[in-house]
């Protein structure tokens, strides 16, 4: 039985559930057999392992980019994603283009992946814009700031292509620290009992902000989901090529009638949880250095390289592309302007109402005592 029809009739633990770690490429950069999971990726070529590899390290150095430029005053606040690129990047890459995503603050990746543009990525944490992107250009929502809310946007658009009849499917993006929360555990309810097509992604990156993953979870958070009645896999979230195995079952499940995945990508956080945070404070020492020995890039090249897919000419015109692509960003981040003050009533509700007009008035007639209109742009 694969491990499609495991999924398919059980809640039970299948080969990758629980404490079963799937994983396809050691730290080393070893390929090791897994005859449940290997199909899944199985018709990947040279130049989609290449393109992998691309991905991870032109997402490493935007995040780079744009953490020097909070550090430089440009950005209010920013989320990196050091560590997790493979996580994002096997997942990202494994959804059709009519999947819609739905994300936490952290996947850059996974936007990256959608062809989100860089430009498009940095006016939220510089403040000028509630979103830096229209959500059905890309089939992805906007980031969203308040943690595990966005599992149950996914869960109700999941039903809404159950609806329509479409084989489709929606993913919901979230941190070890959301599985706490009740929108997590209430999506999980509706999405059993509707067998919705939606896939659960939880990037375990050890620490909720603070707080060490040990201190919620007292077995593994894949764990939690057969208690929901929802096949659960766990997997090695450094390693691209497993990544994107088990996201492939989960949504090919899903697109097939059999109902909700979750799957827990077993990661780490290697900066911190935002520019506003100081890891030092919290981590045990070796922490960090034990999981670079992990590190998701450096073992895919490994892996590549051992292969006879990556050389050094290719290594060095990724990285004159990850470099192009930091630019374009930092280019695009220091040319963005301040909105008119008034804008921010701007799309609040899809038609304007007599709530909205009066404090957009008392706004206005606020602003006015300083001699701004609030109409103008700020410069």
């Amino acid at each position: 039985m694969t491990i499609h029809q495991q999924l398919m009739t059980s809640t039970d633990a299948a080969p990758g559930a629980a404490d079963d770690v799937v994983q396809l490429i050691t730290p080393a950069g070893v390929r090791q057999a897994n005859p449940a999971f290997d199909p899944w990726v199985a018709g990947l070529t040279a130049d989609e392992f290449r393109a992998l590899y691309e991905d991870m390290v032109v997402v490493r150095r935007m995040d780079a980019e744009a953490t020097a430029l909070q550090r430089q005053g440009e950005l209010g606040l920013w989320p990196p994603v050091l560590g997790q690129e493979a996580a994002q990047i096997g997942s990202g890459r494994a959804l059709r283009s009519d999947d819609f995503v739905f994300s936490s603050y952290r996947e850059h990746g996974v936007a990256y992946c959608r062809g989100v543009k860089p430009a498009q990525v940095t006016p939220v944490w510089r403040g000028v814009a509630a979103s830096g992107w229209n959500p059905y250009d890309v089939n992805m929502a906007a980031p969203q700031v308040i943690i595990g809310a966005q599992a149950l946007h996914a869960v109700g658009y999941a039903m809404g292509i159950q609806n329509d009849g479409e084989d489709a499917a929606a993913i919901a993006y979230f941190g070890d620290g959301a599985t706490s929360e009740g929108d997590v555990n209430e999506a999980l309810v509706f999405a059993a009992s509707f067998r919705a097509p939606v896939v659960f992604f939880c990037q375990n990156n050890q620490w909720a902000i603070s707080e060490p993953v040990g201190l919620q979870a007292q077995r593994s958070i894949a764990d939690r989901a057969p208690g929901f009645g929802i096949p659960s896999l766990r997997v090695d979230g450094n390693d691209v090529l497993a990544v994107m195995a088990a996201t492939r079952v989960a949504l090919d499940r899903a697109r097939t009638g059999g109902g909700p995945t979750f799957i827990e990508a077993v990661t780490y956080r290697m900066g911190p949880h935002t520019t506003a945070d100081d890891p030092t404070r919290y981590r045990p020492q070796g922490e960090l250095e034990e999981w670079r020995a992990k590190d998701p890039i450096s073992r895919f090249a490994a892996f590549l390289t051992e292969a006879g897919i990556l050389d050094d000419g290719t290594v060095a015109a990724v990285a004159a592309k990850a470099d192009a692509v930091a630019m374009e960003l930092r280019a695009a981040c220091i040319a963005l302007r301040d909105p008119a003050a008034l804008t921010v009533f701007d799309n609040v509700y899809a038609e304007s109402n007599s709530t909205i007009d009066r404090e957009r008035d008392h706004y206005a007639r606020y602003l006015a005592m300083f001699g701004d209109s609030g109409e103008g742009e700020v410069r």
